[in-house]
């Protein structure tokens, strides 16, 4: 499911690189165990990428550039393992939502505008989906072939990996290149958990978001023909129809605050972490920048600014989009032709709900950082107003070290 065969292009990438971590649905047994199997190596993988990196702070001894390059990645890859151990212990209701986002979302009956604002929550998708998985795919490249360019000409005891590691044996031929391929292995793999999670997070709240912009349509558009033909028995028929119409309206509401309060319990956790870390991480890779070495890995940490950019400005946008279309059914509603319906009995039934819909959707459905606050747009701005603060701050620091 949601593979190659989907036209979607934001979908199908998605569950490409949500396969290679083994967070997905499966059809067959022979599936299942190779999910299984991608799952116990992601995690693998990256537990091994935070050791390195550990290792390589506790021997000490580093300079400003690689110091600020280990800790932003211990911090990412360790961010990156907790949501992984997140989505696995959720992994039944996250796959849920999957299914529900195919079988509801994507493959229900919709008329024609509802098919076009369908088509540019699928271009919005593809433009966040495709432009982060680039800038991380850049990075993670400068991340594997920097240290190989580097090291080219080099002597055999002045070669670097992309984490760094005693000279000897490894850096002695044969035994670099199998230790380079294996470090380039974990780098991806790390890299595959930065981005896909985000990912399909942001699918979701999109096409949330979508589904209440279609049920705004719906509501405003509700079916009260023939209201005032003569005919008692006519007129009665029109107001049961309108009636049972948005009995369905009311019915797709409460399906999809249901799937926002299940989004928000599987992946409140996982962007309360976010949250944390994104400011130190924004501040340190813009210090990197500054500090690094080399021209490879000043480039590196620049791309990698890109993606930190790109990953908020999605992570963001995609749940503020979801506080502002759960909060316009309530005008939706009220614009629906109820007023025109006469007053007997499914006339005054849908008068009443239509107060119950308005009163609900006061309340917005939204994703928090574990109940501390909603995230919105005015999260980013915050987010890098912080990041700044730190980055300020700490180069100020520095500056007054050299100095004395």
């Amino acid at each position: 499911m949601f593979g190659l065969d989907t036209d979607d292009f934001s979908i199908a990438v998605a569950s490409i690189f949500m396969k290679i971590t083994g967070i997905w649905t499966s059809k067959t047994r022979i599936e299942q165990y190779t999910r299984t199997f991608a799952t116990y190596y992601t995690i693998f993988m990256v537990a091994l990428c935070i050791f390195v990196q550990s290792l390589d702070l506790v021997r000490g001894g580093l300079d400003a550039g690689a110091l600020l390059y280990t800790i932003v990645n211990v911090l990412c890859a360790s961010n990156d393992l907790f949501k992984l151990f997140v989505l696995f212990v959720y992994k039944k209701d996250f796959l849920s939502l999957v299914v529900h986002l195919r079988r509801q979302f994507l493959e229900s009956d919709y008329d024609a505008y509802e098919r076009t604002i369908l088509d540019a929550c699928k271009s919005n998708c593809a433009i966040f989906i495709g432009s982060f998985t680039f800038f991380t795919h850049v990075t993670l490249v400068g991340y594997i072939l920097g240290p190989l360019i580097v090291s080219i000409g080099k002597n055999e005891s002045d070669r670097i990996f992309p984490f760094a590691l005693p000279p000897v044996p490894f850096c002695i031929t044969p035994y670099y290149e199998i230790t380079f391929f294996v470090q380039a292995l974990v780098v991806y793999q790390s890299g595959l958990c930065h981005f896909c999670v985000d990912n399909i997070l942001c699918i979701m709240n999109l096409h949330v978001a979508t589904q209440f912009r279609i049920l705004q349509h719906r509501l405003s558009n509700l079916k009260s023909e023939n209201i005032v033909d003569d005919s008692v028995t006519r007129v009665r028929t029109a107001s049961e129809n309108s009636y049972i119409t948005f009995k369905r309206c009311v019915q797709q509401h409460k399906m999809l605050i249901a799937y926002c309060n299940k989004l928000e319990e599987i992946f409140s956790l996982i962007v309360f972490a976010q949250i944390l870390v994104f400011s130190v991480l924004i501040c340190l890779n813009g210090l990197q920048i500054l500090v690094a070495t080399t021209v490879g890995r000043r480039y590196t940490s620049l791309f990698f600014l890109a993606t930190f950019f790109v990953q908020l400005l999605m992570f963001t946008y995609s749940c503020d989009g979801l506080i502002q279309e759960s909060l316009n059914v309530a005008p939706a509603v009220y614009s629906s032709p109820w007023a025109c319906l006469p007053m007997n009995e499914h006339g005054k039934m849908l008068r009443k709900d239509v107060v119950l819909v308005i009163m609900r959707s006061r309340i917005p459905c939204c994703l928090t950082a574990k109940g501390f606050f909603p995230i919105s747009l005015e999260t980013y701005t915050k987010v890098w107003s912080t990041a700044v603060s730190y980055f300020t701050l700490l180069r100020q620091t520095m500056d007054d070290l050299e100095s004395s």
